[in-house]
């Protein structure tokens, strides 16, 4: 126990990160998802194609890679420095829209058309129709799966170890390879499964909450 007290200042100060490119990647990832659902309907050929192709890239490689590619791969062809937060948050909102993006896609396909037709018949925009009537019932309807990847965000936060962020995860690498021991993995585990139910429990909440549009 003493052990575990004296290791557990260092964990709680990598969680800071951890949380941190959680919040940030959430605030970014969900907004940019919902615009690029928007554009995956598009009747504009070209703009289809590109976010066809972006979500594809995105969904299709994996994201240790992208964090790889947009820290050091920018660097190394001469677009762009990034510091690590700001490469690792870039990389985390750009992978994230994407799976969003087809969630929230799914969930428009879903209203019925008579909806759209209600919404024409009241006269109001195509604006108005997707703020007022369609994006309401999309968000509980993609709550669930929302939720999934949320859920996963929280455990994909522990890549940024990749490019020396000192999150979490790495805080318990450096604490169990120096004292040859897996009390800090044990540790880390803990406070994921906390951080995990939390949030889960939030999301509960506001499935609970929306109920109303049933």
């Amino acid at each position: 126990m003493d052990y575990m007290m004296q290791i557990l200042p260092s964990l709680l100060n990598g969680l800071k990160m951890t949380i941190g490119v959680f919040v940030l990647t959430l605030i970014g990832s969900v907004p940019l998802g919902m615009l690029i659902s928007l554009a995956l309907r598009s009747d504009i050929y070209l703009l289809k194609w590109v976010m066809n192709t972006y979500v594809w890239v995105m969904r299709g490689t994996p994201l240790l890679l992208q964090i790889v590619f947009v820290y050091y791969g920018l660097s190394l062809a001469n677009i762009m420095t990034l510091p690590r937060f700001e490469a690792a948050v870039i990389t985390f909102i750009l992978n994230y829209a994407a799976y969003f993006a087809e969630i929230f896609r799914g969930g428009i396909q879903s209203i019925p058309q008579g909806q759209y037709d209600g919404a024409q018949v009241l006269g109001l925009s195509k604006l108005q129709t997707m703020w007022k009537i369609i994006f309401p019932q999309v968000t509980k309807i993609v709550m669930p799966s929302v939720g999934n990847e949320v859920v996963n965000l929280v455990k994909d936060s522990s890549l940024v170890y990749v490019i020396g962020l000192g999150d979490l995860m790495r805080a318990g690498n450096i604490a169990a390879s120096r004292d040859v021991t897996l009390i800090p993995y044990l540790l880390v585990g803990v406070i994921y499964l906390i951080l995990i139910a939390l949030a889960t429990l939030i999301q509960r909440r506001i499935e609970k909450k929306m109920n109303f549009y049933r």
